[in-house]
């Protein structure tokens, strides 16, 4: 038990995940996150004594809500719910299998979906809870063909923020789509190899920054999309 706020996090053990518990864990937070692996270790750079940990596989639908209860069980409550958590492909829409198809909403969108719902009685319970959902800018935007499909799930990923804003808005839960454009990670320096230096693509930090930006503002400023980006990109 601890007197700290209570995030959970997916995705917190490497890049913009792992920036927002380090950022949390500064801004007076207690982090959970959700681990894949038979025996997950709290990652590098946390203080344990403000985190913890659960076996999680964004892939398996039955593992949040075993995950929420025992958070639940824990501490008493859950102030906020960070879906960090995704996966990219490069394949053409007409080209991907049904199984890589299904495999990329499963993690990029169902996974969050599943979670929230698993966490939304003890967020109403709160009376400010906070939803946030890392989407992409290829969540507002399809920059290329080769972006098409990944840019398919991230269209459903900021919707469904929209949506669980939607439902919660009277209960005081608040959620938003926080969506960068290139950031400074191993995904990133995959999504497009050669093309831009680490250094002048956006930092995990910074995201880091707007997602914590967007959970400690009050009910009274809700804000449904964040967008960042390290280049001129049209209107983003």
């Amino acid at each position: 038990m601890t007197d700290r706020p209570i995030m959970m996090l997916t995705g917190g053990s490497r890049g913009i995940g792992h920036a927002i518990a380090r950022d949390a864990q500064a801004r007076g937070w207690h982090v959970c996150l959700g681990l894949r692996g038979d025996r997950p270790q709290l990652p590098a750079g946390l203080d344990p004594d403000h985190a913890e940990f659960h076996p999680y596989d964004a892939t398996d639908r039955g593992s949040a809500a075993p995950w929420v209860a025992d958070v639940v069980a824990r501490h008493g409550r859950i102030d906020a719910v960070v879906a960090s958590a995704g996966i990219i492909t490069d394949t053409l829409l007409t080209e991907a299998s049904d199984d890589e198809v299904d495999n990329l909403f499963e993690i990029n969108v169902h996974a969050p979906r599943k979670l929230a719902s698993a966490a939304w009685k003890a967020l109403c319970e709160t009376g400010h809870g906070r939803v946030v959902i890392l989407g992409s800018l290829s969540g507002k935007r399809v920059a290329g063909k080769a972006t098409g499909l990944y840019a398919v799930s991230k269209f459903a990923a900021v919707a469904l923020a929209h949506a669980l804003r939607h439902e919660g808005w009277e209960q005081g839960v608040r959620a938003t789509a926080v969506c960068p454009g290139p950031v400074a990670t191993d995904m990133g320096a995959s999504a497009a190899p050669g093309s831009r230096e680490l250094s002048h693509m956006t930092q995990p930090e910074d995201v880091a920054g707007l997602v914590m930006h967007a959970i400690e503002l009050p009910n009274t400023a809700s804000v449904p999309e964040l967008h960042v980006n390290c280049r001129l990109d049209g209107l983003f």
